[in-house]
This record gives C-alpha cells, sequence and structure tokens, in this order.
C-alpha cells in the first residue's frame, strides 16, 4: 500500500508541475503540451538502463548451480524408480 501511494503522490506532484508550467508563460506552450510525452520516454529509457544494469550486476552462483544438478539428479532417479521415462541423457 505504501508504494502505491507514493507513486500517487509522484503523479500529482508532476501534474501539478505541468499545469502550473501551462499556466505561466515560463516555457512555450508548444513545447509544455509535450512534456508527458517526454516523461514517458524517459521512464522507458530508465527502465531499459536499470535492466540492462541489473543484468550486467547479475550475480553467479557456482554453488547453487551444482546443488541445482544434484536436485535434477534425484529427481530422475525418483522418477526412475516409479517407472516413469525421463529420457535424459547422462
Amino acid at each position: 500500500m505504501k508504494h502505491i501511494v507514493k507513486i500517487m503522490t509522484l503523479l500529482v506532484a508532476i501534474s501539478a508541475l505541468w499545469i502550473g508550467l501551462l499556466h505561466t508563460s515560463i516555457i512555450p506552450r508548444s513545447h509544455t503540451w509535450l512534456l508527458p510525452i517526454y516523461f514517458i520516454v524517459s521512464l522507458g529509457c530508465y527502465g531499459l538502463l536499470m535492466v540492462g544494469v541489473g543484468l550486467m550486476q547479475f550475480p553467479t552462483c557456482p554453488q547453487e548451480a551444482i546443488l541445482l544438478q544434484q536436485d535434477v539428479a534425484e529427481a530422475k532417479e525418483f522418477l526412475k524408480q516409479k517407472g516413469v521415462d525421463v529420457g535424459g541423457c547422462d
């Protein structure tokens, strides 16, 4: 619930700023109408950047990979005991 409150507060603040810029003549009206589009494009670029940074910093976990392979081997053995053909190449 707290996250939605933060998002709504940010949206209200940005909307108030945009409406304020529309009513004043600080920025030309033709540029002011494009601000929401610039904001959406900037938000998309930020999201792509964060995904890229997250992928670059993704940790490798060799211990977890070994444990996962052991779990798969145990599952295959269990299924073979039950008579299920797992069709794996060992």
